[in-house]
């Protein structure tokens, strides 16, 4: 029995109840699902629900009344071996060995499908990340987004969502000029500009436009006027550094739908429109020769410029005309993830989208996720070890030192809103404190097992649920039960990490039942009933592992 299954189960008793004036519930008082949750502690049975609590006011009785009258309606239903009333009206309940460990069946029968769900579906997200300015490598806070962005958009994904992964690609503005001026000087063999960019990139990149040009049988830029100069360098760099930083994305596992270029916003007259469009709903105003919108009226902390005075656009309103034009091409909803230097942010943005008639905030029509600061250390000590970006450490450095899977599965698990520490030689590591390291061996043992569970000779085909009578069963049986709850709670939360931390939990219940529960037959002993339908609650964790971490981009290995 699922998790979802004994909900629906409880909520039927809940409305049978009513309709024998066995407890004094409206119809539209009966709920459809009831929320069912593990105990803490596991004395208390296989599962808890507070729906007695919930429901006593309504039914005019007390909780403990309640949950007992539906204890003895679930306590007679097919599957259910135990039911208890504990606390304040806590309804503590215990599965049937049987009924529990159809979880494998029901895991083995839906394979890669089991956790996914149709929750979101119909729904259309503009999920936008990492979009850094193409003027040098993809730094760790870069990584990070990159990891989160391209975990959530599989959430999403795996709850029905349609999802359409996007970048911002930002080549206008002051930072494409000093990166230009940068090669120019580079390549002149001069001191970087003091607001320039550093590193041997800048002199390589500089090195490949000249060596670009010559080939097409154009002159040295080198040799030009600064002005023509500095058009080549800007657009062949903008060029080669955004091809270097797609491919190291690519690599990382990040693929994108849409790339989309700053400059076509004010070229397509989409700034103006956005514009015009606030001013017909009354919120755009002149003052000091500039034009406004009153952010004020909804949240902001004050008003925002999106003309200036002298008649230039300010960056604010690209990102009005931005927001309009992701959802005039179908997104119900558009999530944002923006560096810890962004939190200002939030509020005009917010104040946008409630200007144009739209919701903000979490699984709203507008969601802007922070993502705070990573360092990378080494044994504790703070890490600077690239020579190529200058002072700057890459996602590029992040996976030379230790690897994709590692680089990912690290930079998700922890809640973005929190910095984050990494120590490369932990991740490094092959020890069960690498907690990458932790959940693949978990997946390897299982494979492990299976394979030494055919050469044994045992099959699962046909395997007894009710043999899966041992506490440790139950216990893991349990927790591959709860994921695809999980894979839904993290997608509709945004937050990929709850991912990471179930799969920690369930390679934690599978090695401590490994240690108690034999799959394979001792020498001499027949292979029983037991066996079989062990062996099929390890494949059951085989395929909650590999479903988990494939949300993550994180590889499922055969062995380690």
């Amino acid at each position: 029995m699922t998790p979802e299954e004994l909900s629906e189960l409880i909520a039927r008793v809940v409305a049978e109840a009513a309709e024998a004036g066995t407890i004094d519930l409206q119809p539209e008082d009966i709920p459809s699902t009831v929320k069912v949750e593990r105990p803490r502690n596991r004395d208390h049975g296989d599962w808890s629900t507070n729906v007695a609590m919930q429901l006593a006011k309504k039914a005019r009785t007390n909780p403990r009344e309640l949950g007992t009258i539906l204890a003895r309606g679930l306590s007679e239903r097919e599957g259910i071996e135990a039911v208890d009333v504990a606390g304040p009206g806590f309804v503590n309940i215990t599965l049937a060995a049987g009924a529990q460990g159809e979880i494998a069946n029901t895991i083995l029968a839906q394979g890669e499908d089991y956790g996914r769900t149709d929750k979101l579906a119909g729904s259309t997200v503009n999920l936008e990340y990492v979009s850094a300015n193409p003027t040098g490598p993809i730094h760790l806070g870069g990584a990070r987004w990159a990891a989160v962005g391209d975990s959530l958009a599989r959430l999403l994904s795996a709850t029905g969502a349609n999802v359409v992964r996007e970048y911002y690609f930002n080549d206008a503005g002051a930072q494409i000029d000093r990166f230009a001026s940068s090669l120019l000087a580079r390549a002149r063999g001069e001191e970087i500009p003091e607001d320039g960019y550093g590193g041997a990139y800048i002199d390589e990149i500089a090195g490949r436009v000249i060596a670009d040009e010559e080939a097409a049988g154009r002159p040295n830029p080198v040799e030009l006027a600064d002005e023509e100069a500095l058009d080549i360098f800007h657009h062949r760099g903008v060029e080669l550094m955004f091809a270097e930083i797609k491919k190291t994305l690519s690599e990382f596992g990040a693929e994108f739908d849409v790339f989309f270029h700053e400059d076509s916003l004010h070229e397509s007259g989409a700034v103006n429109r956005a514009i015009e469009i606030l001013a017909e709903r009354g919120h755009i105003f002149t003052e000091d020769g500039a034009t406004w919108v009153r952010t004020t009226s909804f949240g902001d902390d004050k008003d925002r410029v999106v003309v200036k005075s002298d008649g230039r656009t300010a960056y604010f309103a690209g990102d009005i005309a931005y927001y309009l034009d992701k959802r005039q091409r179908g997104a119900d909803r558009v999530i944002i993830m923006l560096g810890a230097d962004h939190h200002g942010y939030i509020g005009r943005m917010y104040a946008m989208a409630r200007a144009f008639g739209d919701t903000a905030g979490p699984g709203q029509n507008l969601e802007i996720l922070i993502g705070q600061l990573v360092n990378l250390l080494s044994n504790g000590e703070p890490v600077r070890m690239s020579k190529r970006a200058g002072t700057v450490v890459t996602l590029d450095d992040l996976v030379d030192a230790v690897g994709v899977d590692a680089a990912r599965y690290s930079l998700v698990r922890s809640s973005v809103d929190t910095s984050l520490d990494l120590d490369i030689e932990l991740l490094a590591s092959q020890t069960n404190d690498n907690p990458v390291f932790y959940v693949q061996y978990a997946h390897a043992r299982t494979r492990s097992v299976a394979r030494n569970a055919a050469e044994a000779g045992i099959d699962r085909e046909g395997f007894d649920p009710a043999a899966l009578d041992h506490p440790k069963d139950g216990e893991l049986a349990g927790t591959l039960a709860r994921f695809p709850a999980v894979v839904t709670q993290a997608a509709e939360l945004s937050e990929p990490h709850r991912i990471a931390r179930y799969l920690e939990e369930v390679a934690s219940s599978y090695h401590a039942w490994y240690g108690s529960c034999r799959v394979i037959p001792r020498a001499g002993e027949d292979v029983t009933e037991g066996h079989r339908a062990r062996l099929a609650l390890n494949d059951a964790t085989t395929q909650v592992l590999a479903n988990g971490l494939r949300l993550l981009g994180v590889g499922a290995p055969e062995r380690m």
